[in-house]
Parts: C-alpha cells; sequence; structure tokens
C-alpha cells in the first residue's frame, strides 16, 4: 500500500494521518482504517519512482515491527535516546547519526527504556531504479554501496552536521511544498547528501560506530537467522542456548514487544519478500523460508502485509 493511498482513505472519513503524527492519534485512526499499526511501515510503498522525503517525530515509545523495505532508505537522526536494530546489529543513536539500509534487510527501532528526548529524524527513500540511474550516470557513486549502513557524523565540527541535517530537511520542504521543478530539486539535494557522505567516509571524518556488546537476545536473534529453512521451536532454541523457554519468551516481549513465534515469522516474511522480488516461484519461497506449506506461508503473509504474495510479486 502506498502512502498517499492511506492518506486518502484517510481523507475521505476527514482524518489527517501522517507517520509523524503522536503515537497515540496515529494508533486510533490507524484502526479506523482497517490498519494495524505495527504494519504500517510494513504496507507502504513509493509514491514516486525515484525520491520521496520526510521527517518523522515520535514523542513515546512507538512499537514498530520489524520491517524491510523494497527501495534504500536513509534516515538522519535529529534527537532520540534509543538503540536501533539493523539486521542481527543493534546501534545506539545520537544526533546526526545517518543509517543506510538497503532493500530486504530488516530493521526497526528499539525503545529499551523511557524517551528522554523526542525521536526525529528525516527519512529519504530511495528507489531501485534511482540507484541504478546513479550508477549509470555516475560510476563514482559505485563506492556507496561499500559504505557501512551505520554512520557517525560526530567527528565532524558542529557547523558541518547541522549542514548535514539542513540539507536532510530541505528536502523535505521542497517535496512538501510541490513548487514547480521540486522533483529535480529533491533528486539533486538527494545526490549532494550522498556525495557528501562518500567523502566525509572516504576521508574517515565521518565513521561506523561499534554495534552494541552482544547479549542473549543479539545471539538467538542470529541463531534465528541462520536456521530460517528449519523447523525451529521455542524449545528448541532455549535448550540451544542453556536456558529455559520462558527466559526466551520473556526476552523477546521485554525488548522486542513481540512474541518469539512472532519475530521468527516476521524474519521469514522478510526474507520471503527479497525471494519473491527476485523472480523465485512462490512455492518455493515458502519452503525456502521455513513455512511447512503454502497455505500458511500465504495466510501469513497476508496478515503481515495486507496484500497476497501473488500481488507483492507485480508491485
Amino acid at each position: 500500500m502506498k502512502l498517499h493511498e492511506i492518506s486518502r482513505r484517510a481523507r475521505e472519513l476527514g482524518l489527517p494521518l501522517n507517520p509523524g503524527m503522536p503515537h497515540a492519534e496515529q494508533e486510533k485512526m490507524l484502526a479506523l482504517l482497517n490498519i494495524e499499526s505495527d504494519n504500517f511501515y510494513q504496507e507502504i510503498e513509493m509514491d514516486d519512482p525515484l525520491v520521496q522525503t520526510q521527517e518523522d517525530v515520535s514523542t513515546t515509545t512507538d512499537v514498530v515491527g520489524l520491517h524491510s523495505h523494497t527501495y534504500y532508505e536513509i534516515i538522519f537522526i535529529r534527537s532520540g535516546n534509543l538503540q536501533y536494530l539493523i539486521g542481527t546489529r543493534r546501534y545506539r543513536i545520537r544526533r546526526g547519526d545517518v543509517l543506510l539500509i538497503a532493500p530486504g534487510v530488516s530493521h526497526r527501532p528499539l525503545f529499551l527504556e523511557q524517551l528522554q528526548e523526542k525521536y526525529a529524524r528525516v527519512v529519504i527513500w530511495i528507489s531501485p531504479e534511482c540507484v541504478e540511474l546513479l550508477r549509470a550516470h555516475w560510476p563514482g557513486l559505485s563506492g556507496l554501496s561499500e559504505i557501512p549502513c551505520m554512520l557517525r557524523t560526530a567527528g565532524l565540527a558542529a557547523d558541518r552536521i547541522t549542514a548535514y541535517e539542513t540539507a536532510f530537511r530541505r528536502g523535505v520542504r521542497e517535496y512538501t511544498a510541490a513548487e514547480p521543478g521540486w522533483e529535480a530539486a529533491v533528486f539533486a539535494n538527494t545526490l549532494q547528501i550522498l556525495v557528501s557522505l562518500q567523502r566525509d567516509f572516504g576521508k574517515g571524518a565521518v565513521t561506523q560506530p561499534d554495534a552494541e556488546k552482544r547479549e542473549l537476545l543479539d545471539e538467538i536473534m542470529s541463531y534465528v537467522e541462520d536456521h530460517l529453512a528449519e523447523h525451529i521451536t521455542l524449545e528448541d532454541t532455549a535448550l540451544h542456548f542453556h536456558v529455559s523457554a520462558g527466559t526466551v519468551s520473556r526476552l523477546f516481549r521485554k525488548r522486542m514487544k513481540i512474541s518469539y513465534y512472532r519475530y521468527v515469522t516476521q524474519r521469514r516474511l522478510i526474507a520471503a519478500k527479497t525471494l519473491i522480488k527476485q523472480g523465485v516461484v512462490l512455492e518455493e519461497v515458502a519452503e525456502t523460508v521455513g513455512f511447512s506449506d503454502y497455505s500458511g506461508f500465504y495466510r501469513a503473509f497476508k496478515h503481515e502485509y495486507g496484500i497476497s504474495p501473488a500481488k507483492f510479486k507485480t508491485l
């Protein structure tokens, strides 16, 4: 589902909906639209063929489910004391951090403690077609694929960090105002941001921070990642790590705000989306990611994303 379609449905009901609104209000409106709140980001597809950008602000511990996209996502952190899970690695974020998340990579914010300040960020979505266009015309940008998924600008002078923030927000202003030529302006602004990141990373001025120290949760997530195609149960997982099933269950409920089995299902479905986009036969996709039969895969996919696997294949 594309964001403008969600917005259209909201307008028809007189409900002004946007991803940056307070979480409590967002949940109420999504419920009226028959959209599960933790599926909001999972169901969204790009409205525009090249670049899309927006500002989001959370003032409470929103529950954003584990999800992935079919496009590239760049997130500039303006403020917020929380961790971010990318794949199976957790990073503590701070102002000025930049997250670069490729298509198919699972990610979600982790609100492991009370927010001391609002979680504010600027988000840019870049379509795979746009990335291929950039590489075709500017081969020098091929180095972008070598930039890590997490960058820290803290080593830059304060005015340079502010300049990055200004650039990210300039794109949002152009996108929101939609004045003549805004598409070109947003594209050009995004291109300049990418060039600046590549240059600063190449000089060592922008660095890759270390992930958080690995804990039991991280080890279990890696275990799930390595055994998606197998029949893995809560009991077997607990036995593997020499802990009780209750310990694993409580860990996921407390840290991820979902059950262990829901996490496994989400990871399987995220892997399935990647395989579907690669052209793998749907029945093979279901088997490869660990579903016992296609009907079970179909039901899980439809429940999680609101569309069938076959429909997703055509997006």
